[in-house]
């Protein structure tokens, strides 16, 4: 298999050209090589089932080693694996429930007002809104009160440090780039040399955050519904029981990979969504019908309560992470060697299995006519005629994404308050079809992506 760092579609492009040819073909799975590293493929659901699920102990983590000195803020949940991601995971796990996000709801919801306000006034200015940007910069603000408990300003204040260092993460630089290319293509060469991915800037700014916020708030007695409370909490009981609470680097660890799976994914996920709503104006009218209507029946005001009422937008959203999966492959790494079952194919210790979510969620036999924008493709009725393992875009089995609910709270709430004041409509040169970054793993169309927006 050719480099995947240069061709058209990165490794997006690579694995899911490798599914449908394994697909074509009539193969349960297949090998291939990303460069010198060869990589085991599974394409049957079964066996996709058992990588995730069924033999997790085989295929408990992702491979990644991180040196917690060299790399504080890496020495998260994603990058975990054995003992310490069961404990950080057992840790984590409570602040993620159906009543903690109820508890952070209002905390989200107070952040899309200056989302409207400042689309709001940039309409009067320009009809077409560069929703891209727009959107990166609500669920940074998003991301900064719920997790930092600060407010970030960012549409009044565009220089905000957490914009400047979320820039650098996702700006593509050589060091992002290098070490993307050793994690995934030549974890070997990761061994012998250390590709260090964040400035010691960056890591000390998000560890003082963490340290100072934490401590102002102990020392004053005060609470935010937010991550921040949460994690003194766990403290407090972590020392009430005579055990060890977590670092402030770990906690900094764990809020630097909230934060950076939070924002981007999100966002993007918004701006597919809007765009895919621009070019379905019939999709668009009956979500903000359900819309318009959930939030009449509790005198004009969006609750928790009411946005997880809307069967429709579920509908949409499940559609959009459908078609733009925020990672386009899951990676897993075989801990010991494996015995796929019915083959006489031995999986040996070490080596990557890569899931093509692009390939399974564009597979025609399970969503036909994968290209088009069809909600309906997730009621109850459907989905009980698709197989299982069918929807990746969290992950699936014990490593599923953790922060899932609250993405998705996100994603819902910005999308309903912004269908309820404006229509979207795409601008005159438009193609359905967006092109997207090569050499990025999380899925981002190349360029702006602009929309014609009208207030209601």
């Amino acid at each position: 298999m050719e480099n995947p760092f240069r061709q058209k579609h990165g490794l997006r492009g690579t694995f899911f050209k490798a599914y449908n040819e394994f697909k074509r073909r009539g193969e349960l799975h297949g090998g291939l090589y990303l460069l010198t590293q060869p990589v085991y493929m599974p394409v049957d659901l079964q066996l996709v089932k058992l990588v995730l699920s069924g033999d997790y102990e085989y295929f408990h983590g992702h491979g990644f080693k991180v040196n917690e000195q060299k790399d504080p803020l890496l020495a998260h949940l994603f990058n975990l694996d054995g003992e310490q991601w069961k404990f950080m995971r057992t840790i984590l796990t409570p602040t993620f429930t159906s009543g903690k996000m109820r508890v952070m709801f209002n905390t989200l919801l107070d952040c899309t007002h200056p989302l409207v306000d400042h689309i709001s006034e940039e309409i009067v200015i320009h009809q077409a809104l560069n929703l891209k940007e727009i959107l990166s910069c609500f669920t940074m603000d998003v991301i900064v009160s719920c997790v930092f408990g600060l407010q970030s300003n960012i549409f009044n204040n565009p220089d905000t440090e957490f914009r400047k260092y979320g820039k650098q993460v996702f700006a593509g630089s050589l060091r992002i780039k290098l070490y993307t290319f050793v994690k995934f293509v030549l974890p070997s060469l990761g061994k012998l040399i250390h590709v260090k991915k964040l400035s010691a800037e960056l890591e000390n700014f998000f560890i003082n955050v963490i340290r100072d916020v934490m401590s102002y708030r102990k020392n004053n007695n005060l609470e935010r519904n937010d991550f921040i409370k949460l994690f003194i909490e766990l403290e407090g009981k972590a020392k009430a029981n005579g055990k060890d609470s977590l670092t402030v680097e770990q906690i900094a660890a764990q809020s630097f990979i909230f934060f950076t799976a939070g924002f981007e994914s999100s966002s993007m996920t918004m701006t597919f969504c809007l765009h895919e709503l621009s070019f379905n104006q019939n999709i668009q009218d009956k979500l903000r019908d359900e819309i318009k209507s959930t939030l009449t029946k509790n005198n004009g005001e969006l609750t928790y309560e009411g946005l997880m009422s809307m069967q429709y937008l579920d509908l949409v959203i499940r559609e959009t992470l459908r078609k733009y999966p925020s990672v386009s492959f899951l990676v897993r790494a075989c801990s010991k060697d494996y015995k796929v079952p019915n083959t006489t194919v031995t999986i040996e210790k070490g080596t990557k299995v890569y899931i093509s979510t692009w390939g399974i969620h564009r597979d025609e036999e399970f969503y036909p006519d994968a290209e088009a924008f069809m909600p309906e493709r997730f009621t109850e009725e459907n989905n009980r005629k698709r197989p299982g393992f069918t929807f990746l875009p969290f992950g699936e089995g014990p490593r599923i994404c953790i922060g899932q609910r609250f993405g998705l709270m996100l994603i819902k709430t910005g999308i309903a308050m912004l269908l309820n004041k404006y229509k979207f409509y795409p601008i005159p040169d438009q193609k359905y079809n967006l092109d997207f970054e090569p050499s990025s793993v999380n899925i981002t169309n190349k360029g702006t992506l602009k929309l014609i927006v009208v207030e209601i």
